[in-house]
């Protein structure tokens, strides 16, 4: 597995990480955790040393499912995970307090059987506390040795530099990928002027990239893509072309669509580590093998030139949750 640094923090990680939120929450019914750990296992034994959790993916029993998982060799791994949640509780709305996030650290800590968060987010800007005040306590708790490195998740272009004027952010986590190409108007730009890492989720659109789901897929009654307007059946059926070209391509090179979707988001800048999450081994080793695609230039314009010309149909948010990304 390449490695990759996430900007100029000299964080290195490896260049495709693992999200590991689906393991337990907001994808259906949580995996068995002895298969759970079995995949954390064979992800790292391919390479992977990039881990991503939350203290609100359960709540709480992500960070205890990697704690255990990661502990044989966590001193090879870089853990991420994140506050900002009330209770850790996403439907309790967000608390970016100061004293909830050392709380949340020192809880975190304990789940994580670590002695050091390496990438500790702010889950979501909370606009009832001033960034300055989060950024510092992130940096005091950085200062105390709890904490390596500061990121933030779906925060807009004045919260990024707000923060990073109080205490240098490692890495913004956000959703990018062929079919949420947002993030290049305005985030990319910045990033690369402060010298930040960008660390995609849902690189492959929540699934909907690599083929598997039509409109006639049903999913879980707890799974969240039920109110994500992308994913109403309309809009499914719409947007089955953006699919069809990534499947023509992948073709052609004798790959799948999720290696392509990865291969080009991995092409996009050498600082972007995307962070794809699956309950499976088959389709992890398929992910992790997206990093030997090699895409050429003129893939990338073809690519460019048909995505641009394709109107991806649904919000990818419903608005009570749009409301608190790009703050």
């Amino acid at each position: 597995m390449q490695k990759r640094k996430l900007g100029n923090s000299g964080l290195e990680v490896s260049a495709i990480g693992l999200g590991c939120m689906g393991l337990s929450y907001g994808y259906g019914p949580a995996t068995d955790r002895a298969a759970a750990i079995e995949l954390i296992h064979h992800a790292y034994e391919l390479g992977v040393t990039f881990f991503d959790s939350a203290e609100a993916y359960g709540p709480f029993v992500n960070e205890e499912l990697l704690g255990e998982a990661l502990a044989p060799f966590r001193d090879k791994v870089v853990i991420a995970t994140k506050f900002g949640f009330a209770g850790g509780k996403v439907s309790d709305g967000m608390n970016s307090r100061p004293e909830n996030i050392r709380t949340v650290a020192e809880a975190s800590l304990r789940r994580l059987k670590t002695d050091v968060i390496d990438l500790f987010y702010q889950h979501r800007v909370d606009p009832d506390v001033p960034m300055e005040d989060v950024a510092g306590t992130v940096r005091d708790l950085i200062n105390e040795g709890k904490v390596r490195h500061f990121g933030l998740s779906e925060a807009g272009v004045e919260s990024i530099r707000r923060a990073h004027a109080v205490q240098p952010v490692t890495a913004l986590q956000s959703e990018y990928s062929l079919w949420w190409r947002e993030p290049e108007q305005a985030i990319l730009p910045v990033l690369e002027e402060l010298g930040i890492g960008f660390v995609p989720f849902s690189p492959l659109g929540k699934g909907f990239l690599t083929g598997a789901i039509d409109e006639n897929t049903q999913f879980d009654s707890t799974d969240f893509r039920n109110v994500v307007p992308r994913f109403d059946e309309e809009a499914r059926k719409a947007n089955r072309g953006l699919v069809e070209v990534l499947g023509d391509l992948a073709s052609s090179k004798g790959v799948t669509r999720a290696q392509i979707a990865i291969a080009w988001l991995l092409a996009q800048k050498p600082w972007i580590a995307p962070i794809p999450g699956t309950t499976k081994i088959p389709r992890l080793e398929e992910n992790i093998g997206a990093a030997a695609v090699v895409l050429t230039a003129q893939n990338l314009s073809d690519i460019a030139q048909t995505v641009t010309s394709i109107k991806v149909e649904g919000d990818r948010y419903p608005p009570h949750l749009q409301q608190r990304v790009g703050r």
